[in-house]
């Protein structure tokens, strides 16, 4: 390991953050349940017991087959069946892996929207400014996961019936990114504000920087930890809104299940005794949202210099 590896990697284990997280039980148990569902989602091909998407390998024999420890259970299918005989913990498995790619590229593509407005809004100002601001004012208007639902539908009504699957899932993420973009404008503008009065920035100005090059290479950095706290708690949000707007038939397609289409499924069966459809992927969405809260939480009051 070179000298500026070692003294990087010194630099992190003596930094306020670390300390901060290794004095935090809670942080830590919501971060190694994050990283290990985060892990089991990616190694699901791997690690699923079955192909719960492959027809060739279901039967509808094994339909509604309770877990392996309940009587009628089967040693193969652990955690039961559901209605088209797939084994419930691999799909959840691959459930999770959507529902996880879909809530990172939500939030991803909103975390790009927001800054960017934020920081032209905040930067540039004047007309722009009134624009991008006015515009943010209306949508917080709306509760986000109605926009989500509006976008969702009006997409999937544009679209048609023979959309293909990844243009299906293309804009369930546009539609979950649109109802989040305001939050990162709007908490970038206001630190953008502050620092475009500062010495470095007028020093910038007066070497001849351009407004692409302040923006990007010196404000830019200085405001991204509120927009790192930001995307951590609005992950567990866009997979909570994501879920729902499956369970209502609007979110992933129906050959691609995630935790909430899984969920919906269970549902219609609630009532007739095959409860563990519904109740796993539940328990397993509400264990990751969970977690994922918690370490958005820390790092939120990490991050906040008053609390310092």
């Amino acid at each position: 390991m070179s000298e500026a590896s070692a003294d990087f990697w010194k630099r992190v284990a003596d930094s306020d953050l670390l300390y901060s997280f290794r004095r935090s039980p809670g942080a830590i148990i919501a971060a190694v349940v994050t990283l290990g569902l985060g892990l089991a989602a990616l190694l699901a091909p791997w690690i699923a017991p079955h192909d719960p998407f492959d027809p060739a390998g279901l039967s509808i024999l094994d339909n509604f087959l309770p877990p392996a420890w309940e009587e009628g259970g089967d040693a193969r299918f652990l955690l039961g069946t559901d209605d088209q005989g797939r084994d419930l913990l691999s799909a959840m498995l691959y459930g999770l892996r959507i529902s996880l790619a879909v809530g990172f590229a939500s939030v991803i593509l909103a975390m790009i929207v927001g800054v960017w407005l934020g920081l032209i809004a905040g930067y540039v100002g004047g007309f722009a400014d009134v624009i991008i601001m006015r515009v943010a004012d209306v949508q917080m208007t709306f509760p986000a996961i109605l926009i989500a639902l509006l976008l969702a539908g009006i997409f999937r009504g544009t679209a048609g019936p023979g959309s293909s699957d990844s243009a299906t899932m293309m804009l369930l993420i546009i539609s979950i990114s649109l109802s989040f973009w305001v939050q990162y404008a709007r908490t970038v503008r206001g630190s953008v504000l502050v620092q475009a009065s500062k010495e470095y920035v007028e020093a910038a100005r007066l070497i001849g920087v351009s407004s692409i090059g302040i923006m990007v290479r010196h404000i830019l950095p200085n405001v991204l930890a509120p927009v790192l706290v930001i995307a951590t708690i609005n992950l567990a949000l866009a997979i909570i809104i994501e879920a729902t707007l499956s369970f209502l038939g609007v979110g992933v397609p129906s050959g691609r299940p995630s935790l909430g289409t899984l969920i919906r499924i269970g549902n219609d069966y609630l009532f007739s005794g095959e409860w563990w459809i519904t109740l796993f992927p539940g328990v397993l969405l509400g264990v990751l949202a969970l977690s994922v809260n918690l370490f958005g939480d820390w790092l939120r009051d990490a991050l906040n210099p008053k609390l310092a």
